[in-house]
């Protein structure tokens, strides 16, 4: 039996679906540490940081805490880990410490675009629905995402209009005016969500993607299943 000890390294950051998919992730809930190593994701959602850790490969504990007041409905869960290779990474394609606001461009190809916009979306967006009482059976839904930073969603915005043929717009919270939202209507998010879960495979929020499942149905509609 060999002697153990620790696993090796990373030596290199290949681009990937699920990389990328993570990548949105981080770039949406995710913290690089001042110190040049360390890499942080915070979650309600335990299946969400599970799922974080097997797009980077990542073997940290998860630890949970309770954010303000020890009150568990605030619960969230923790994953801190080392790795200096994939936080050069990170920096080289546009993440950066203290990032909310500063976000930008993410140097992410057009290959694994969507698979960053799922991992963003499933970070820091959401999806609803509702009947819209001003017309019988009429069924409405929305896809959106938010950042504090209007060059970030700007970038999103036009890469999905350049890719996809959709515009969507962009406004600005009311209590919050630097929050910057990007929303798409009904016809618009169908045609994103299908190249969003092209792959039934890929890695994404099940709670999500379930609620979306549920939505399509309503109007005859469903998601990609090969």
């Amino acid at each position: 039996m060999g002697l153990r000890g620790p696993k090796p390294k990373r030596k290199e950051v290949t681009w990937s679906p699920d990389l990328a998919y993570g990548i949105g992730l981080m770039a949406s809930d995710g913290c690089l540490s001042s110190d040049g190593r360390h890499l942080t994701f915070v979650s309600k959602d335990i299946d969400q940081i599970e799922t974080l850790k097997k797009c980077f490969g990542v073997t940290a504990k998860i630890g949970s805490y309770a954010q303000g007041r020890s009150d568990p409905r605030t619960a969230c869960y923790r994953v801190q880990w080392g790795d200096v290779v994939l936080y050069t990474f990170l920096l080289s394609i546009g993440l950066t410490p203290n990032k909310s606001l500063t976000l930008g461009v993410v140097c992410v190809s057009d290959t694994y675009f969507f698979d960053y916009l799922r991992g963003a979306i499933d970070g820091d967006g959401c999806f609803y629905s509702y009947f819209d009482p001003r017309w019988p059976s009429s069924f409405m839904f929305y896809l959106t995402i938010v950042s504090g930073s209007r060059a970030h969603i700007e970038w999103l915005r036009e890469t999905a209009r350049r890719l996809a043929n959709v515009h969507g717009h962009v406004t600005s919270a009311r209590r919050t005016p630097h929050i910057q939202q990007l929303k798409y209507a009904k016809a618009e998010s169908l045609v994103l969500l299908n190249l969003l879960y092209k792959n039934p495979e890929a890695p994404c929020l099940k709670r999500k993607k379930l609620k979306i499942e549920v939505a399509l149905r309503i109007v005859g509609k469903s998601l990609p299943t090969h």
